[in-house]
């Protein structure tokens, strides 16, 4: 996500942080630099113009010229702006959980309105809500058989004709039903296009007026870039929706839709797909993506994800045991798939301060699974006891794993030096130095 931006950005206020004292000249060339990484970023033209004028605007002030950290001074004012770009306050979405809320998903074919009206689904009924799914894309092949399969997963009811042509009265058939099952929330999955056409936005209009919908999200590829902005724009003329849905944001490194959309369409973007999973869907933050724009991270995203995964009993459980120097095999394993029900390994280091700095880490997930099968192949007994594990034992695990006994061996040296690390958990510099086997 951004990676191309953010590399970009990196290099060039690591010149400008390398002046002592900052002249016109040095922030005019800087800000040519940023202008040129947001225009390849594919960046709106008229939006990077007036982004780079307010910031140089700010960035020749006498605070900053004379500010004994002005390289810093300038990074702080390109934070400040890319958070107005995106939107200096987090949409809101709260829905009363007494009546039926009412909510349409458009866009163009393509999009992954039909993946993200599951995903909504799942997280509203995180939020302790009933949802219900309508399937109102009646031209592209599969999308109701595809919706259905995706509730048949989640266990969250799908109303479905798949003889009808008629939408307006498939939604009314959704409304009454919803209403018959004590349902709170309706999810519209509509048709799309290839391109917009004036037969499908008056059906949208027309399925609108009939449902008077309490929100209305554009949903958009976030790897088109300019493409999806025009076409938000022109979507939100005829409809005016309530905000924007960014998919395939883990694939985007240019970043050019989200950092146009807010701008050119007056509305916010409220949700970013970050994967093909039914979870992958996280709420939009515009302070907290800016800040992983610029390559800061984002901790509270980080903490968010940990807290949601973690199971806080045995996080406890687990430090009781560090602390007795009891942490086993099967302790291991158990954080390493709690870890990986955060997301994807390389994603969650994004969202650390430093980790985009270094270019070396590669994170291979096929690794871990080459370390849960060497865990899998270990008798009880030898999780448990790790100091069995002989020369025999050795040679079976790695044969029970598909894996070498030069893996094995490496896994086992490096859990011995996490043990060894962990007598040090109450110094707050303890995993310095640790050898993570992935």
């Amino acid at each position: 996500m951004f990676n191309n931006l953010t590399d970009k950005f990196e290099i060039i206020f690591k010149k400008l942080r390398g002046h002592g004292k900052l002249s016109e000249q040095n922030i005019q060339d800087s800000m040519r630099e940023v202008r040129r990484a947001l225009l390849e970023a594919d960046v709106n033209f008229k939006i990077v113009k007036n982004f780079i004028s307010e910031i140089s605007k700010k960035a020749v002030g006498k605070e900053v010229m004379k500010s004994l950290t002005p390289g810093h001074q300038v990074v702080k004012i390109v934070h400040e702006q890319l958070i107005n770009l995106m939107g200096t306050d987090k949409f809101p979405v709260k829905l009363p959980d007494n009546r039926l809320n009412k909510i349409m998903l458009v866009g163009l074919q393509g999009s992954g309105k039909t993946t993200t009206c599951a995903k909504i689904a799942n997280l509203f009924r995180k939020q302790s809500f009933s949802p219900m799914m309508a399937a109102c894309d009646i031209y592209r092949p599969a999308a109701i058989h595809q919706l259905q399969v995706l509730g048949k997963q989640l266990d969250i009811p799908v109303v479905a004709d798949e003889k009808s042509k008629n939408v307006i009265k498939i939604a009314k058939t959704a409304v009454k039903k919803a209403e018959q099952e004590d349902a709170n929330i309706l999810i519209f999955d509509t048709a799309g296009r290839l391109h917009i056409d004036s037969k499908m936005m008056k059906e949208l209009r027309d399925l609108k007026q009939l449902l008077k919908p309490d929100l209305i999200f554009f949903v958009a590829d976030a790897m088109t870039g300019q493409d999806a902005v025009n076409v938000a724009r022109e979507f939100n003329e005829q409809l005016e929706f309530s905000g924007v849905i960014l998919t395939k944001m883990d694939s985007d490194a240019r970043g050019g839709a989200a950092l146009s959309i807010k701008a050119v369409t007056n509305k916010p973007i409220i949700f970013v797909g970050t994967g093909e999973k039914i979870t992958d869907l996280e709420e939009f933050y515009p302070e907290r993506m800016a800040s992983r724009i610029l390559g800061m991270g984002d901790v509270l995203s980080f903490i968010e994800k940990a807290e949601a995964a973690i199971d806080a009993e045995e996080a406890e459980k687990l430090a009781l045991k560090i602390k007795n120097n009891q942490f086993t095999f099967s302790d291991f394993l158990s954080q390493l798939q709690q870890i990986q029900k955060m997301g994807p390994i390389d994603q969650l280091m994004g969202m650390i301060p430093g980790m985009n700095k270094m270019k070396n880490l590669q994170v291979d997930e096929k690794e871990i699974k080459h370390v849960e099968a060497i865990i899998y192949s270990m008798t009880p007994e030898e999780r448990e006891k790790p100091f069995l594990i002989n020369g025999s034992r050795r040679y079976r695990i790695a044969k029970g794993s598909g894996t070498s006994i030069q893996q094995v061996n490496r896994l086992i040296k490096q859990f011995n030096q996490m043990k060894k690390m962990m007598k040090q958990f109450k110094n707050p510099k303890f995993m310095k130095g640790m050898n993570l086997p992935f």
